[in-house]
């Protein structure tokens, strides 16, 4: 993952359109952070998300799109529905998941999670 791809996945945010700008509570900040910039799948789970902003997918359909592993991407897609960021829609295989209204509402909030996870990313570890 580059510099490009957040500053892209910033853009796309800010480019939806929301009547209003909404702040989310503190438990839904300290959620989104969580999932998004303390744990190893971070970055991944965030290019899951942007996926999805432009439209539906089904696992294998992600897979294929991200170039990861399908067990990989249904670990993420499990996590994420888990933690209500995602909805499923239908059974098994063919199973199509969407943002979650809980983030819909909440989308702007990943702005900061973005910015933190673009720091981390490009922090160089330092040892004396």
């Amino acid at each position: 993952m580059t510099n490009t791809q957040l500053l892209e996945f910033k853009q796309m945010l800010n480019c939806r359109s929301q009547p209003e700008h909404r702040k989310p509570d503190k438990q839904t900040r300290k959620l989104l952070l969580y999932l998004f910039t303390s744990t190893r799948g971070g970055f991944t789970r965030m290019r899951i998300i942007m996926n999805l902003l432009e439209k539906p997918y089904n696992t294998h359909q992600l897979a294929q799109e991200l170039d990861l592993d399908y067990k990989a991407v249904q670990h993420h897609l499990k996590v994420l529905e888990k933690n209500n960021m995602v909805t499923k829609i239908g059974e098994k295989y063919g199973a199509l998941f969407h943002l979650s209204n809980f983030l819909e509402i909440n989308i702007r909030a990943l702005d900061e999670a973005i910015d933190k996870l673009d720091r981390k990313m490009n922090h160089k570890k330092v040892y004396h």
